[in-house]
């Protein structure tokens, strides 16, 4: 199975939460084309999320999170490659031939990844993970009448290719106020303002292509992206998982969906 599926325990709630790029694991068929220096621990990964947010099913959520690398195929990218950002940022793409780094990936030190190799792995490893997010869209939609998918991601506390300055603590993304309704954003915002995390809205970052793609506020499902810099669970290493880091923003995550939740039934 090409992702990890996390039911739901107690009563179900409507929110899905999706783990794109937690993923460490390369397939057989393509590890050995890899550097295999660089896929021993793949740099680009939001290490640990999952891990961050495996409260969620106690809380009546399911979660989806990614067993591949996003080395692999990005699960948070176009599928057809139209850009996310073109202020000039260095944006990884659905099949990177580098990290955010600028580093090669491949041994042969490829620039681009052939067409046909590309359709092999959307419908290999792209489709089956987007598909199990509309299913159970489609499927909390009907049990509740209207669902909220957030979606979760991390990042380096600095990444130069991006931005000269640290990134905030927490950055919530809706696709510019086109993915989520104005009263779940406005809850979502107050609830991570009261925490002691600095925290902007739709910047650096407004949502990937799993938010701006599911989110239809219109037909009753909604679409956030949480964006965290690694230190705020991490080390200051940004390598190992940091207990009490993790306790505190994991405290905050369960009172924002606790508001939410209440908001939602």
């Amino acid at each position: 199975m090409n992702y990890h599926i996390h039911s739901a325990q107690g009563n179900e709630v409507p929110i899905l939460i999706s783990v794109p790029h937690c993923g460490t694991d390369f397939p057989d068929e393509l590890k050995d084309q890899f550097n295999a220096e660089l896929i021993k621990a793949p740099d680009d990964t939001d290490w640990f999320v999952h891990q961050l947010y495996d409260f969620a099913p106690r809380m009546g959520m399911t979660m989806i999170s990614a067993k591949y690398s996003r080395w692999v195929i990005d699960l948070n990218r176009d599928p057809k490659s139209k850009p996310l950002y073109t202020d000039g940022r260095i944006i990884t793409g659905l099949c990177p031939t580098t990290n955010f780094l600028g580093e090669p990936l491949y041994g042969d030190k490829r620039t681009e990844v052939e067409a046909s190799e590309v359709d092999r792995r959307l419908e290999k490893y792209y489709w089956p993970y987007h598909q199990q997010i509309e299913e159970n869209l489609i499927r909390l939609k009907k049990k509740f009448g209207k669902v909220l998918l957030w979606d979760c991601h991390s990042i380096r506390q600095v990444v130069p290719t991006i931005q000269k300055d640290k990134f905030p603590d927490l950055i919530l993304g809706d696709a510019d106020g086109t993915s989520a309704s104005i009263g779940l954003i406005e809850t979502t915002l107050t609830n991570l303002d009261h925490g002691s995390y600095s925290v902007s809205h739709n910047h650096p970052f407004k949502g990937g292509f799993i938010t701006r793609h599911f989110g239809n506020p219109s037909e009753n499902i909604h679409a956030l992206q949480l964006e965290m810099t690694k230190v705020n669970y991490m080390d200051d290493g940004e390598m190992n998982y940091n207990q009490s880091r993790a306790g505190k923003m994991r405290e905050l995550l369960q009172k924002t969906f606790s508001k939410l939740i209440e908001q939602l039934i």
